[in-house]
């Protein structure tokens, strides 16, 4: 057993997909180096102006467009956006509502509803197991 604590590293890729950020789209020392915990930690709670530009503008890696889209990473592929965007990019497709998103939404909407149904009756099965 070490009588020290090790220090838990992670490749930038992790640490940008953390930090939710696209991970071409950060300094070269992020992309070049490991990530320790607590540096990810000192991130997130004191973000320097290249990360919190990445965030608010972009370009954002495809889970953060799908989510600020209202629709799933499948559906994004399924309109044909398979590249990272920029939040100005993102708000014109918004503006310009192409049916492909709206479908997508759609969907994206009846999942959820799903989701909640059957998270609804597991609660009722375990109400009435307990009874």
């Amino acid at each position: 057993m070490k009588s020290h604590e090790s220090t838990q590293t992670m490749k930038p890729a992790t640490a940008a997909k953390k930090l939710g950020v696209y991970l071409p789209a950060t300094p070269a020392e992020f992309q070049e180096g490991v990530v320790t915990r607590a540096e990810l930690n000192e991130l997130q709670a004191n973000p320097p102006e290249w990360l919190r530009a990445l965030r608010e503008n972009g370009p954002h890696p495809r889970p953060v467009v799908a989510a600020k889209l209202g629709v799933s990473i499948t559906g994004l592929a399924r309109g044909g956006v398979t590249e990272a965007l920029t939040s100005d990019q993102i708000h014109e497709i918004k503006d310009a509502g192409p049916a492909w998103l709206e479908k997508e939404r759609a969907t994206q909407a009846e999942v959820r509803k799903e989701a909640a149904r059957l998270k609804q009756r597991d609660a009722e099965k375990a109400g009435g197991a307990e009874s």
